[in-house]
């Protein structure tokens, strides 16, 4: 018999093949996996995209001039299983930082481990005394947080992770230590952003916002006589009595002689004096309510749901991720159709009721019904067509011409309800998503996503000591030994 037709040759074959296709699959998991790693080819399967970053801190990251270090202090000694989880947790979360700046010349994000106790030299040249933390270091500014900031805690377990928030918010404050200015008028009953009362009070906005590197301040007008030098955005927040023509007055020349920002909360059935600066902006709220007849569009506790939204920096993550948002009784807002005529002057519907709705002038007296002529409905002019507007934008835009850019002018946000921002509403995420981004339309920030705690999914097994040994012993004893005794037998039957 020939060398090459013998048995001991077709096993060589066989091994060799076998052996060849071990390489290739090896290769093929190492190829993928270098991919990954230097090229951005990574895909998340899991279910609440825990290894992703959201499009919101990808914005900030790609806006980002300058190097950030991010070190991670470590414990080998600590046995805690706790402990030994929050550092797997917030060292893959920081990974995905590094990961997302790899290819960038300048504003990289570094990750370091440092083990305090070893090397203490290295612990002291940075300042860091303490384990179990992460510091955030960028020229002379730092900023320290303990990994207990990274979880929230129900009942001293941790129920969501937080870590994106939390990492986020450090690289924004050590990179740009100027935090942009937010005021929020007072002086007529407006929602105070230091209140905690769930109906009126605004205190989870305000944090949402300094998380985001912004600074929360409160000023009247009144007193003050000027809006102040350094303010990014003024917040009008549901006022109970009118402005002042002197305070108007502040307002415009704010928009137009400093390209401010003004965000503009109005509630139903009050007096606002704001008239005048709306017209200027090509804006109007009519003082009417939108009264949806279809269950659909109507919680069970009588708040509109709306989902329809016009294409716009502000509106985009909503309608990428089909979220709602929730409102109570609720004005009008849209463009005002007799404007002037300024080519300058850019006016949209943000958001609008559903089809069906209506704008009931008659509601002091509970009308429920569409009177043809006097009530209002939906105009055909404006995106979404046939809508009534909700929240509604102006833009003062100086067209470039010839020049390679162009100048930044006012901005102007206007809502027609303001009980969504409230801390006992803003929980959807869909409210708390408009809000967000409509803030940092204002000041100028590119915003995709609005970024909420990951839910932590645990599994427990309760076992007895008898049933953990019985356990133990299938899994090191029986499952080999069956795995064993089949590969026998398919050799002797081979053999045979």
């Amino acid at each position: 018999m020939a060398v090459r037709n013998s048995f001991a040759a077709a096993r060589w074959k066989r091994t060799i093949n076998l052996v060849l296709q071990a390489c290739l699959f090896v290769t093929l998991f190492g190829g993928l996996n270098y991919l990954a790693l230097h090229h951005g080819w990574r895909w998340d399967l899991t279910e609440n995209r825990h290894h992703t970053l959201s499009e919101e801190t990808k914005a900030y990251l790609r806006s980002l001039d300058q190097p950030v270090r991010l070190v991670i202090t470590t414990n080998p000694n600590n046995s805690d299983p706790d402990a030994v989880q929050a550092f797997r947790d917030i060292r893959g979360l920081l990974r995905e930082y590094e990961n997302s700046t790899a290819r960038k010349s300048k504003g990289k994000i570094i990750v370091d481990e440092l083990d305090i106790y070893r090397d203490q030299r290295a612990a002291e040249a940075l300042q860091i005394d303490q384990p179990n933390v992460v510091v955030a270091l960028s020229n002379d500014h730092r900023k320290v947080l303990p990994w207990g900031e990274f979880y929230t805690t129900k009942e001293r377990v941790a129920v969501a992770f937080k870590g994106e928030q939390i990492v986020t918010s450090a690289v924004l404050s050590v990179s740009n230590p100027e935090r942009p200015h937010v005021y929020f008028l007072a002086g007529h009953g407006e929602m105070r952003p230091s209140d905690v009362d769930p109906e009126r009070g605004l205190s989870v906005l305000t944090s949402e916002l300094r998380l985001r590197n912004l600074e929360v301040s409160v000023i009247d007008l009144t007193q003050t006589k000027i809006v102040p030098a350094n303010a990014a955005l003024v917040v009008i927040a549901a006022p109970q009595g009118r402005y002042s023509p002197f305070e108007v007055e502040l307002l415009r020349r704010y928009l137009s002689n400093r390209a401010g920002r003004v965000m503009i909360f109005l509630e139903p059935s009050f007096r606002h004096g704001l008239d005048d600066l709306l017209y200027d902006w090509g804006l109007v709220a009519d003082d009417v309510i939108i009264a949806e007849p279809d269950p659909a569009n109507v919680t069970e506790t009588n708040q509109l749901r709306i989902n329809a939204f016009a294409p716009h920096p502000v509106t985009q993550t909503l309608i990428d991720n089909q979220f709602a948002i929730y409102l109570g009784l609720t004005r009008v807002v849209r463009p005002d159709p007799g404007r002037p005529l300024d080519n300058s002057l850019r006016a949209d519907v943000l958001a609008a009721s559903s089809e069906t709705a209506w704008g009931e002038r008659d509601y002091r007296q509970n009308n429920a019904e569409y009177n043809p002529g006097i009530d209002l409905k939906g105009l055909a002019g404006f995106e979404p067509r046939n809508r009534l507007g909700v929240a509604a934008s102006s833009e003062r835009v100086t067209p470039p011409k010839d020049l390679p850019f162009s100048i930044r002018g006012g901005r102007v946000v206007l809502f027609g309800n303001a009980d969504f921002i409230s801390n006992a509403r803003i929980s959807p995420p869909g409210n708390l998503t408009i809000a967000i981004n409509s803030i940092n339309w204002c000041v100028d920030r590119d915003v995709q996503l609005n970024t909420p705690p990951r839910p932590i999914e645990r599994y427990q097994l309760n076992l007895s000591q008898a049933e953990l040994g019985n356990l133990r012993f299938s899994l090191l004893i029986i499952l080999p030994g069956f795995a064993a005794t089949f590969g026998v037998i398919v050799y002797w039957t081979r053999r045979s």
